[in-house]
């Protein structure tokens, strides 16, 4: 509850979970406050979502360690960096301002830095292990068994205006559109777990090889913003022990054009600081999809005491990943038919404290505005693994955070 005296600028972000900046192109988001508006009966467990970077205290000493062994090690790598590092270094250095810009604006903002150390508070008790959680099954490794096809997931309905009981429905888990078409969320069971479904929602469980099963019929079917999130082939094997990566050319096969509307569709691409990978996107990824890349918005890490969760200038570790957007048009050779009321701003900040690894913060809020047309506007998240009200959510574990311990009690 918003004490008085509080600003309006803060009581609009305490609803909606987005703080704008107005001397720099940043904002700061509360993904729990975002994730929450698409939900009615549960929410989002900010203790549960917020599991690391909260202690700053007791873990200032031993980050502050690991990061003078880390510089003292690039220092004396930082005579001998090759023609990639060099162009990753130049790469960083453009956007280097608009990051310490975005952050001072952070810092600057005493009314928003005196309630970010609350934002893991909630009605529910605090996950101290949410770290060592595991999912009570893996759907990936599910997904692969022969007996797939006959694994089913059940929707637990509950009552409307039109029911006036709760009903199920019980439909194929793997290879199925599963659709909550109730303006409610829904509980579901899959073998000895819960889910949460948001309101008009969907997901589709495959692995790559079978997502053109998710191409729309017709192209007024198709999607008019798609973000992609890819499991990057990564060297790291704690890393790969977080999640399966795959092999960066096996994304050149993703049918971006098909999955478009008739009148085009704004891509938002998820990479890393990695110059071989930010070759790759815009040599190879971009031109194979058919899309034009246009702004790139920057997320950066911070702590809930407002500072950065490492050194900006650490080579292998910066605090901040990339979201490339750029717009693709249904079919080739076509002139762009999405019409574009106004560019998309570049070098746009994003400032959040993380939540679990790779889960990245929602960000419709800011890049459906580019997208002028009829509402509502069809959505889709490729590699997801969360789910929002009325979008689409395509991949191999699209409900890994939709698990129930993801969530508070439902409200009354």
């Amino acid at each position: 509850m918003a004490e008085a005296g509080t600003s309006e600028k803060l009581m609009r972000f305490l609803e909606s979970g987005i703080y704008r900046f107005e001397s720099s192109k940043a904002v700061f988001i509360d993904p729990v406050r975002v994730l929450n508006r698409s939900y009615s009966r549960f929410k989002v467990s900010p203790s549960a979502y917020y599991s690391r970077f909260f202690d700053t205290h007791g873990s200032r000493a031993g980050v502050s360690s690991n990061t003078r062994k880390r510089k003292r090690k690039e220092k004396q790598a930082a005579t001998s960096l090759n023609e990639r590092e060099l162009a990753a270094d130049r790469r960083h250095q453009e956007v280097r301002a608009f990051l310490l810009k975005a952050h001072e604006s952070l810092r600057g903002a005493n009314e928003l830095l005196s309630v970010m150390p609350s934002l893991r508070s909630g009605e529910d008790a605090p996950a101290e292990n949410i770290e060592t959680w595991e999912p009570q099954q893996s759907l990936i490794e599910l997904g692969r068994l022969w007996q797939a096809s006959m694994f089913e997931i059940t929707l637990n309905f509950p009552s409307s205006e039109e029911q006036t009981t709760g009903y199920q429905r019980i439909l194929p888990v793997f290879g199925n559109l599963v659709v909550n078409d109730m303006d409610d969320d829904v509980e579901a069971e899959f073998l000895n777990s819960q889910y949460i479904i948001p309101r008009e929602s969907h997901f589709y469980i495959s692995d790559l090889k079978h997502i053109k099963n998710l191409v729309p019929d017709g192209g007024d079917c198709g999607f008019h913003l798609i973000v992609v999130d890819p499991p990057w082939e990564n060297g790291s094997a704690h890393q790969k022990m977080r999640y399966p990566t795959l092999p960066n050319r096996y994304f050149l096969s993703i049918p971006i054009k098909q999955l478009a509307h008739r009148e085009g569709a704004l891509v938002a691409l998820w990479v890393t600081n990695r110059e071989k990978l930010r070759t790759f996107v815009e040599k190879e990824m971009f031109p194979s999809w058919g899309v034009r890349h246009v702004a790139t918005f920057h997320w950066l890490k911070v702590k809930a005491d407002g500072s950065l969760i490492g050194d900006i200038d650490l080579f292998h570790h910066r605090p901040y990943e990339s979201l490339l957007l750029g717009y693709c048009s249904r079919k080739s050779g076509d002139s762009e038919k999405l019409s574009i009321d106004r560019a998309i701003p570049d070098n746009q900040v994003i400032l959040s404290i993380p939540g679990d690894y790779s889960r990245k913060p929602p960000v419709q809020d800011l890049v459906l505005e580019f997208i002028p047309g009829l509402k509502p506007l069809r959505c889709v998240e490729l590699f997801a693994r969360e789910m929002r009200a009325g979008w689409h959510s395509w991949g191999n574990e699209p409900l890994y955070f939709q698990e129930s311990r993801y969530f508070q009690p439902p409200c009354g």
